[in-house]
């Protein structure tokens, strides 16, 4: 589902987050559990979801982004149902990588760490995902598409996008 950057979501989901710092607020060092919850609930962190964590745990906004931007876990971006990932560690960027991830941005028409318009894909790169022998990779969730050439991405993303009709 696409969220709006300026609102909570669902009335459901506002609900949900609004439980999960009222059960967990008493607890010490419950903010790292709270930003867990509402990227389960989300997808990601907009905005205002850390607002209303910060309000509801009487802290400032930025102790909240702070926390949610050091650590990878946290996404401040809305991710895409296939979450791809471009390798462009050594191995995968001698071998072309750095054109794999042009042809994703091109076929899709995003740049990284952005989402499609229909949140279908959302395209990220990394530095391993440890399958240098089949060097140059992409994952798409959890799917391992090695040995890439910059043609075959198309055919890639047609296959995922075939699942939705």
């Amino acid at each position: 589902m696409k969220q709006c950057q300026g609102s909570l979501g669902t009335p459901e989901q506002a609900q949900k987050l609004k439980e999960v710092i009222e059960q967990s607020r008493s607890t010490p060092g419950c903010l790292m559990h709270i930003l867990q919850e509402a990227q389960a609930i989300y997808g990601y962190l907009p905005l205002p979801v850390q607002k209303t964590i910060a309000e509801g745990l009487n802290i400032s906004l930025s102790e909240v982004y702070g926390v949610a931007t050091f650590y990878s876990q946290f996404s401040l971006n809305p991710k895409g149902k296939y979450r791809i990932s471009v390798c462009l560690g050594t191995a995968c960027y001698v071998k072309g990588s750095e054109k794999i991830l042009q042809e994703v941005e091109s076929e899709l028409g995003i740049k990284c760490g952005e989402c499609t318009q229909d949140g279908l894909f959302s395209l990220d790169s990394c530095r391993c995902v440890g399958a240098c022998g089949l060097a140059p990779v992409m994952t798409v969730n959890e799917d391992v598409h090695g040995r890439l050439k910059p043609e075959m991405v198309k055919g890639i993303l047609d296959s995922y996008r075939r699942k939705e009709v």
